[in-house]
């Protein structure tokens, strides 16, 4: 078993791909089969795998989030009561309660099982920028 962190810097709302460094980690272990499991620390961002061909797939993404749930000093919020954080606190808890955090990924020979046009991305929920840490597990 192999464990890591990894930490992924955030500039504000979206996603941000991060295949390249958990692929060359998971290579480094040599592997012949396990399965990588990925766990994003915090409650305000979530994982994804998403197409990593057209970057317009991340911000149409972003966009339809940010539409399902707008910041709170948007009048459709106004039912939201945890708002001392600011108004981009509980829809970003709101965001990653409906998105998964957490990612179960086998691996084969040494390398990630992904589709050809597949990424593994961070999706960033707040405005503000972060450093936000991705744990990772490669079992047997």
């Amino acid at each position: 078993m192999a464990h890591t962190t990894f930490t992924i810097p955030t500039r504000g709302p979206g996603l941000y791909e991060f295949t390249r460094q958990v692929a060359d980690w998971v290579s480094d272990h040599d592997r012949d089969e396990g399965l990588l499991t990925l766990f994003v620390r915090h409650t305000s961002a979530s994982l994804l795998i998403q197409e990593n061909a057209d970057p317009e797939v991340r911000s149409d993404l972003t966009e339809f989030f940010h539409r399902l749930v707008p910041p709170s000093d948007d009048p459709a919020m106004s039912y939201l009561t945890h708002t001392y954080e600011g108004p981009d606190d509980m829809p970003a808890h709101i965001k990653a309660a409906l998105l998964p955090v957490s990612l179960s990924i086998p691996v084969r020979a040494g390398r990630m099982v992904l589709g050809t046009w597949q990424g593994i991305y961070l999706f960033e929920h707040r405005r503000a920028p972060h450093a936000r840490q991705v744990a990772a597990h490669l079992g047997h």
